[in-house]
């Protein structure tokens, strides 16, 4: 089944439960479904689980577990795949910039494999000719009719036959789907590394969920606190111990010269321009490669509880 296909199964139960996940469901003039999981609506941990699980096209699971001590938070968000290619790369990695008309946000999803206008597939594939195209937006606002329309018209797609989810980080729903993104970083890493992405057959990844930022910019920072400071990412390769042992302590935030301080600190250091943070710092705190054909691991990086705490505000 086709990424885009797969998404679609949740977005159904999802339509199906909007009292239960506390969200809404609203048709353009166009036909383009709109799922509001915390803009005008509250959303909610569930909606946030179920829309972590569309950006990954349903290819992983997401689940809440209880957070390791000394983070300053009970839960953590869980995230398990054994596709994480098409999962994370292909579906989840927020690399659609959708700008105009006086809107921005991040697109992420299977809607950009059928897009296929990053350059990031030309690595990874999984470009697909959809029959329905689903993505979701990092957002605060509701996109104007222009946009959803370019968007379809970039899948392929009419644009009844588009589906769009859409969140803020600084809501319970926006909140969990970017903390859901530990392996997914990590994937990416290796991208920006030059490491041979199909040795990896498997991941893992748990990081802190924060409490709900009451505005974007705070949000941000405290989510990516939670990825550069709090997340652990186990990753089962095939390849060579010596390889493994060379890039490895590459993978890790800690590699990045920018790793130390609150993302919020970083963040407006750089007059809160995303292109100027260093790209090596988005990954996790730690790092554990599985090698699966000599049975030897590897660990890497460093877990911040301080630098957690400090961003979550205890």
């Amino acid at each position: 089944m086709y990424l885009n296909e797969r998404a679609l199964e949740i977005c159904r139960h999802m339509v199906e439960s909007v009292e239960s996940l506390r969200i809404a469901t609203t048709k353009t003039l166009a036909g383009t479904l709109l799922v509001d999981c915390g803009i005008e609506v509250p959303g909610g941990l569930e909606a946030g689980r179920q829309l972590a699980m569309v950006c990954m096209s349903g290819l992983g699971r997401v689940e809440f577990v209880p957070a390791r001590d000394g983070f300053g938070t009970q839960l953590a968000v869980q995230v398990t795949t054994d596709a994480p290619i098409a999962a994370c790369l292909a579906s989840q990695y927020a690399g659609w910039e959708v700008k105009g008309h006086e809107f921005f946000a991040m697109g992420s999803g299977p809607m950009r494999a059928a897009a296929n206008r990053e350059r990031l597939f030309e690595q990874v594939g999984h470009n697909e000719m959809a029959r329905v195209a689903v993505g979701v937006l990092e957002t605060g606002k509701l996109p104007p009719a222009p946009v959803l329309d370019e968007l379809a018209a970039a899948c392929g797609v009419a644009p009844r036959d588009l589906i769009v989810l859409l969140a803020p980080t600084s809501s319970q729903a926006g909140n969990v789907q970017v903390v859901a993104r530990s392996i997914e970083t990590a994937m990416h890493k290796l991208v920006e590394l030059g490491f041979e992405i199909d040795r990896v057959a498997s991941g893992y990844g748990v990081a802190p969920l924060p409490p709900v930022a009451r505005e974007d910019l705070s949000g941000i920072g405290r989510t990516n606190d939670a990825i550069l400071y709090g997340a652990e990412v186990t990753l089962w390769v095939h390849g060579d111990d010596d390889l493994l042992a060379a890039i490895g302590p590459r993978i890790p935030s800690n590699a990045s010269a920018d790793h130390g301080r609150p993302f919020a600190e970083i963040f407006a250091g750089y007059g809160h321009d995303f292109y100027q943070v260093d790209p090596h710092l988005f990954s996790p705190a730690v790092v554990r490669l599985c090698n699966l054909d000599t049975g030897n691991q590897f660990v890497f990086g460093e877990l911040k509880p301080e630098i957690i705490r400090r961003s979550f505000g205890v």
